[in-house]
């Protein structure tokens, strides 16, 4: 692997915005409200988790329902002309609780009051604002990030939102570089500017998670059509450093068929700090009081398409002092081939496996129209005092979208997945059934 040093970088965006640039982002601009734009997106979640072993909270149920409605409005200016461009975005969003008491919480839908009942709305807002000279842009304020080593999740009501500074340069065709800073997170469920919980003080008590920031950088490049490749790395003080690497290779057979390879991994060395988090036995997915957060995690898949049909075989696997960590640096930063619905796969020393399948219905007369399931088979997970766990998930998911006329884009999306740990993992993932319906309406405004 080939890391390469920011004078060297710096030497590459030079050269490509002197010598292979024609007409950059900047250039072309049409000004402020030349290129703005304004969207809303309309969500109906509904979600049902039914533990077969009376997980929950309330014993005699045994599961946890909730759903709402949620709107995301987001605003997008231009560039203002001239050789440095100057612009503004913007964000409001809120939820409203259509269904879920006390006894049935607990999904991540809503956040909870002070008499532990969820939340009956939720709303925050936030903007940033952004320079761009040539084809590099600056921005700073709160937005949404899609790092492997930093990436706000957005499977819930309402997305996180991380405030920060974010360089993303595209000086050069087919590659992509960026760096940032954020030194907040908050949560799908949280209004602050800062909620992920963070490391716990004396007391155990959980302080705010990005207090002392997290460092981020990023590259991707385009070899060819068919062959790209990334390298991410990340510093989140007081809790570990962070690198990701990728490659992703696809082989065209003829016109209806390929075949894709995809690598993922990562490798996370703790910091002293860090290491607590683990002591404690905080982690979800194989956390089990083993102090230490280093972990390697990689996998890999490979995809054969033919038609209307794509069938994938992958294989993932974690080692080192305990399972793959991830949430303070956004709940969406596990880019591997085993995350799915409920589990990650990520245990301590785990080994995965996963046979899966998909349809694109365009093919049989109703676009828009796709079907997929898939199945998960974990083992070798190293839990203390209890034996070899094992886990296993199966998933089915169909989705719908309309393809045209005054609902066009209006999406339905059903999933289920079902969940089955043996006793030795029971502690750290329980048995359930996991249901969820997901509508959505995005409609651009502007």
């Amino acid at each position: 692997m080939r890391v390469m040093k920011w004078s060297m970088i710096a030497l590459a965006v030079a050269a490509g915005t002197s010598q292979f640039a024609m007409a950059s982002s900047q250039e072309e601009s049409k000004g402020f409200f030349g290129d703005q734009s304004l969207k809303l997106k309309t969500r109906f979640e509904y979600m049902n988790r039914d533990y077969k072993n009376g997980a929950s909270n309330n014993a005699d149920s045994g599961y946890r329902q909730d759903s709402g409605l949620s709107q995301l409005l987001t605003y997008e200016s231009g560039f203002t002309q001239g050789t440095v461009g100057f612009g503004l975005d913007a964000m409001a969003m809120g939820s409203v609780k259509l269904d879920g008491g006390s006894g049935h919480r607990g999904n991540g839908l809503f956040a909870v009051d002070s008499d532990n009942n969820p939340e009956k709305s939720q709303g925050k807002v936030g903007g940033a604002v952004k320079l761009r000279l040539s084809d590099t842009v600056l921005k700073y304020g709160q937005q949404f990030v899609a790092s492997p080593v930093f990436a706000t999740d957005d499977s819930r009501m309402l997305p996180e939102v991380a405030t920060g500074t974010l360089i993303t340069s595209k000086e050069i065709k087919g590659l992509e570089l960026s760096a940032g800073r954020f030194t907040a997170l908050s949560a799908q469920t949280g209004m602050a500017r800062d909620s992920i919980g963070g490391l716990p003080d004396e007391d155990g008590n959980h302080g705010k998670g990005l207090s002392n920031g997290i460092n981020i950088f990023g590259a991707s490049y385009a070899f060819t059509d068919n062959f790209t490749g990334a390298f991410a790395a990340s510093d989140a003080e007081d809790y570990f450093k962070k690198y990701y690497v990728n490659l992703n290779y696809t082989l065209p057979i003829n016109d209806d068929q390929s075949l894709n390879f995809d690598l993922n991994g990562y490798k996370t060395k703790g910091d002293d700090r860090g290491d607590q988090v683990m002591a404690l036995g905080s982690v979800e997915d194989g956390g089990d009081g083993v102090a230490g957060v280093d972990n390697n995690l990689w996998s890999l898949a490979a995809a054969y398409s033919i038609g209307a049909h794509k069938f994938t075989l992958a294989y993932q696997q974690s080692s080192g002092d305990n399972a793959y960590y991830y949430g303070v640096d956004g709940n969406s930063t596990i880019f591997v081939s085993n995350s799915i619905q409920i589990s990650d796969f990520v245990g301590r020393e785990e080994k995965s496996y996963q046979a899966r399948y998909d349809i694109n219905m365009a093919t049989y007369g109703v676009p828009g129209l796709s079907f997929m399931t898939r199945y998960v088979m974990g083992n070798n997970i190293k839990v203390d005092n209890a034996g070899e766990g094992k886990e296993n998930e199966w998933n089915i998911e169909s989705k719908y979208v309309v393809q045209e006329g005054p609902a066009k884009d209006l999406s339905f999306r059903a999933r289920f997945a079902n969940y089955r740990a043996n006793g030795a993992y029971q502690n750290y993932s329980r048995d359930n059934y996991d249901t969820r319906l997901i509508i959505e309406y995005p409609l651009n405004i502007l």
